[in-house]
């Protein structure tokens, strides 16, 4: 801990953003790889599975922009303490499901409590990041979301056959109640509030926020092409998310661990390209000046990569082709997220928190239907690629959107 706090203010709060989004995807998506054991317990259909992993969804899409004005309101500690209360409470309670309706709560509970996270990090980034560097936090941040990603399908099978799967909902809950404590430890709400921070550090901060009444309206409107291309990154992650680990699983017969294992490997594909993503932007911005490169014509490339490298998958059935193709597939999606996360902090930084969950409300609410839509689609044709046509052709409208979004255009009240 000594060595911990020891670090620049800065570093220890980008460490507690990157434990909270790695710990949020662990306690969403670890639904994903536990089906193995609940769907058969239960004796649940894989429409009903998508029904059990959108359930999150609906309290998540609508507490995106609730959140977000929460945190700008009141701030970013008092929010995500409250928040990382009830989704640690509803992932143990997600252990103790006794069927599809108790499943279906605590999933919606979760969503409520992991509505509010990702709008309330970005509030708080817009005062403790700079903006040259608000590619590279978002980047590194969601890229331990994908580390999350990544590790659930193994540790999670791993319990569920030491365990059973309960204790993956056990085990993860209680280390996100680890992390409240920390959270409400080691962070301030003001940078110059900080035990740590010196004069040095502060200086490189951006200007305190002043509160301001929130122009609804005026700040849907303009942040409405930025929450449709984000709509349609999100159908393919949530359809990634959600039934990646069941795809090797029955597709191809795999044995539960090996099947995880390549799951594994696509998710960490998500990984670099976060990472790489962030960094990119960040470069192209410090380079040419110009947030439109840096952001929005970046994430049109990266659209475009991704659905040529899905395509493969539609045209053969072969296991080596499918890990690749979908790893690649993650690893371009992916590539988009430091500039789609930065864009809501450089077009209205005083409402950053705000136009954050207008944004990933896109997000939120493919969450609701990509599921279920591909659940269905399995159940219908019997067919494991299809669902990812849908990936192909969104991504397609995705990049026709993004010269929509305009970041150089700062948003005034």
């Amino acid at each position: 801990m000594k060595k911990f706090l020891r670090l620049k203010p800065t570093t220890i709060v980008l460490v507690l953003f990157c434990a909270m989004y790695f710990l949020t995807y662990i306690d969403r998506v670890n639904v994903s790889s536990a089906a193995a054991g609940f769907g058969t317990e239960f004796h649940l259909s894989k429409t009903q599975i998508g029904f059990v992993f959108s359930a999150f969804a609906y309290p998540y899409l609508i507490f995106q922009i609730i959140g977000g004005w929460v945190s700008d309101r009141f701030g970013s500690k008092r929010t995500l303490i409250v928040s990382g209360l009830i989704w640690s409470l509803a992932t143990v309670l997600t252990g103790f499901a006794g069927g599809l309706f108790s499943l279906v709560a605590a999933r919606v509970l979760l969503g409520l409590g992991e509505g509010a996270t990702f709008p309330a990090a970005t509030a708080a980034m817009a005062r403790w990041i700079p903006k040259e560097n608000r590619g590279f936090a978002q980047g590194i941040t969601h890229a331990f979301a994908r580390v999350g990603n990544a590790v659930a399908p193994a540790l999670i099978v791993f319990i569920l056959v030491e365990y059973g799967w309960r204790w993956s909902f056990y085990a993860s809950g209680l280390l996100s109640l680890v992390w409240v404590i920390l959270w409400a430890l080691l962070y301030t709400e003001n940078p110059a509030d900080h035990p740590l921070m010196t004069s040095e550090e502060l200086a490189k901060k951006p200007a305190p926020r002043k509160i301001q009444k929130t122009p609804w309206k005026k700040l849907a409107k303009r942040m409405a092409p930025v929450t449709i291309v984000y709509f349609c990154y999100g159908w393919t992650l949530w359809l990634f998310l959600s039934w990646i680990p069941q795809y090797f699983l029955h597709s191809y017969d795999l044995k539960i661990s090996t099947s995880a294992l390549f799951a594994s490997s696509v998710f960490f594909a998500g990984v670099v390209g976060d990472t790489l993503g962030g960094i990119i932007s960040d470069k192209i911005l410090h380079k040419t000046n110009n947030l439109n490169k840096a952001r929005s014509w970046m994430v049109a490339i990266c659209m475009t990569l991704t659905l040529l490298s899905l395509l493969p998958i539609m045209f053969t059935h072969d296991v080596t082709i499918s890990v690749i193709s979908l790893s690649c597939g993650f690893f371009f999606a992916e590539m988009t997220i430091g500039p789609m996360w930065a864009i809501p902090m450089d077009i209205a930084p005083e409402f950053s928190g705000t136009a954050s969950g207008m944004m990933n409300t896109g997000s939120a609410l493919a969450a609701i239907i990509s599921p279920v839509v591909s659940g269905f689609l399995i159940d219908y044709y019997g067919n494991w690629e299809l669902p990812f046509v849908g990936s192909i052709i969104l991504m397609a409208g995705g990049v026709l959107l993004t010269s929509r979004m305009k970041p150089e255009n700062r948003f005034t009240a």
